[in-house]
């Protein structure tokens, strides 16, 4: 047997890196037969067959999963966000936190093309985010920032997650000239990104540690969790969980909520707040089919 890791999965196939190279592996129909799926991530045996061909034997315990995309064993979410073209959504933003608060990984934002941004937009993103979680302002374009970023993914396996059109391919290039991953522009009519990852790949980068590039718009999804658990997975609300009047306070309109009373004195950000009430009502909807 032979250790390593999955690096990349299409068709069928499973790549996976080990001391001596990349093997393309079919996973064994067990797995199938158990209802398990390999994940890029995973850390495996593999036994390499008398006519050269491998498969996957073993998948060694997760410390975390996500199901869209299949990835696993993260250390840290990057949600990376364009400051312009398109324009940032911080209700995707709040949605890639809260999976990534879910799933109890280190977080990381990531704004790109500050070159072409509006100063406020650049400036209400800080205020919104960056006494939450670690902050990097990036160019892809331009390379400004870009030192930061590889002092926080130095060292750790990273997924890069956000819609499409953030810039992550221009990003990864920028990191790793070496990936050339394929870039794609933003459509002039739709303002949206052009999908241009289209599988999940783990890329080794020269200055340490690994990231993941993750398909598009990526579905991380947060409607499977659950209505009492949301409230801690938006960190600047914790301080103030257990002082409402109700015990079972869901801090959406009941009275003497300390919830909401910190987000009417200004110390929990109305952006913030009004998704934490979207993907309440989202999780409560789909909760009664």
């Amino acid at each position: 047997m032979i250790k390593g890791l999955i690096v990349k999965g299409i068709g069928g196939f499973y790549y996976v890196k080990t001391d001596e190279q990349v093997y393309q592996c079919r996973a064994r129909g067990i797995f199938r037969d158990q209802g398990v799926t390999p994940m890029i991530g995973d850390i495996v045996d593999i036994e390499v067959q008398d006519d050269g061909d491998a498969v996957v034997d073993r998948i060694y315990p997760r410390k975390n999963e996500f199901l869209r995309p299949p990835v696993s064993n993260i250390d840290m979410m990057v949600v990376v966000a364009a400051a312009a073209r398109p324009k940032p959504n911080t209700a995707v933003i709040d949605k890639l936190l809260v999976a990534a608060e879910k799933s109890s990984v280190e977080i990381m934002i990531c704004i790109n093309k500050i070159d072409i941004a509006e100063p406020q937009i650049v400036a209400g993103l800080k205020e919104i985010y960056e006494k939450i979680y670690p902050l990097v302002l990036v160019s892809g374009k331009t390379g400004e920032g870009i030192d930061g970023l590889k002092e926080h993914l130095a060292g750790k396996r990273s997924a890069f997650a956000g819609p499409s059109g953030a810039g992550k391919s221009t990003l990864l290039n920028r990191l790793q000239p070496s990936i050339e991953a394929e870039t794609g522009s933003v459509s002039s009519k739709t303002k949206r990104g052009r999908h241009t990852t289209r599988h999940v790949e783990i890329f080794d980068m020269d200055f340490g540690g690994m990231v993941y590039d993750t398909p598009g718009f990526t579905s991380f999804d947060t409607s499977d969790a659950d209505l009492g658990e949301l409230q801690f997975y938006f960190p600047e609300m914790r301080p103030y969980i257990g002082k409402c009047r109700y015990d079972n306070c869901r801090h959406l309109k009941e009275p003497d909520c300390a919830v909401t009373a910190a987000v009417e004195a200004g110390k929990i950000s109305r952006s913030r707040y009004d998704s934490y009430t979207a993907q309440y009502k989202d999780i409560e909807e789909k909760n009664k089919y």
